[in-house]
């Protein structure tokens, strides 16, 4: 079963993103480089902070691409509008525990959450330099680079993420690969990959509390 909207209508509704938000998704693009630099300095006091961000930047992409935008030519997008704003409210929870620090591993999967972190900043440069007209491409503050800098980010949490954070992301990368796919967005065949990764990471965390209960328990 085909989609229910076309290549034209998919990237109009990018196009009419940047023409009526291209001054929030500059603000939010500066805190997100803002609040990762300040988690790299000091995660402990500034992890909070760029929590706080990632879940503004979940609710907005639920209100302002999904509900206000999406809703348009996909009656889905009232389902991921749903999901976004769920996982907002999670985040902004996590947030005002506390409990969570990002930003503060060493090892490959840490490196590898950066270097996504990273790229959801670069998000909207690379998609101009593979050719798509700068109106039409997506920037920032919508769906793909923010699951794209939230997985970046939950795969450098001390301690693991908590699964509560991770499924959403998860499963939007692989609801937003498909469209990648589909339409030849190159920006986000990056998604899939980090969904696979953040999938691979919690199951080898767990795994590894588990055998370590067992051990405990046996003793």
């Amino acid at each position: 079963m085909g989609l229910p909207f076309t290549s034209d209508q998919f990237f109009g509704v990018f196009a009419e993103y940047n023409r009526s938000f291209w001054f929030v998704a500059l603000a939010l693009w500066f805190a997100s480089a803002a609040a990762l630099a300040g988690a790299w300095r000091n995660p402990r006091r500034f992890s909070g902070a760029l929590m706080y961000l990632l879940a503004t930047l979940w609710v907005w992409s639920a209100v302002a691409y999904h509900a206000f935008l999406f809703t348009r030519i996909n009656p889905a997008a009232w389902l991921f509008a749903g999901l976004f704003t769920i996982e907002g409210v999670l985040l902004f929870r996590a947030a005002a525990r506390r409990r969570i620090e990002s930003l503060s591993l060493a090892g490959p999967i840490s490196g590898l959450g950066i270097a996504l972190a990273c790229y959801a900043l670069a998000y909207p440069l690379v998609s101009f330099g593979i050719g798509r007209r700068f109106a039409e491409i997506p920037t920032f503050g919508v769906p793909c680079p923010t699951a794209i800098l939230t997985i970046g980010v939950l795969l450098t949490v001390r301690g693991g993420p908590p699964l509560s954070l991770a499924v959403i992301p998860a499963v939007w990368a692989f609801i937003g690969g498909s469209a990648a796919l589909l339409f030849g967005v190159w920006t986000d065949y990056v998604l899939p990959a980090a969904g696979i990764a953040l999938g691979g990471y919690l199951a080898i965390y767990r795994s590894g509390q588990t055998s370590g209960s067992h051990r405990v328990r046996s003793r």
